[in-house]
């Protein structure tokens, strides 16, 4: 089960940087969306992949629990992670009508000397 996980997080991860070095906005934003899964899905393995396990501890002395805290952690990535996506497409869309190319430009501009 942590090979899977963890092979998982890899492929994400990879496919996330492969995506953010391209020239174009849309593959940035989803390379980063990858990327959030990525840490999400490490996140949430952080605390210990357990089945059939209670996220919290009984008064009967269970002592076997998974950890809550990783659980709220991806919570709350995923809902930020969401909000940011929806912001950098907004921004990406605005910038291809101004534009007409959704093409990230890297070259410095040489003005002229005065």
């Amino acid at each position: 089960m942590e090979i899977v996980v963890a092979s998982s997080i890899g492929i994400l991860t990879a496919g996330g940087v492969y995506l953010v070095l391209r020239l174009r906005a849309f593959p940035v934003i989803l390379g980063l969306a990858l990327l959030s899964y990525a840490v999400n899905v490490f996140l949430f393995a952080s605390g210990r992949l357990a089945v059939n396990m209670p996220p919290i501890l009984s008064k009967y002395g269970d002592v076997q629990y998974t950890d809550p805290l990783p659980q709220a952690l991806v919570l709350t990535a995923i809902v930020i992670s969401f909000g940011m996506t929806a912001l950098l497409v907004m921004v990406a869309l605005g910038a291809y009508f101004e534009s007409g190319s959704d093409e990230i430009d890297m070259t410095e501009d040489q003005g002229t000397d005065a």
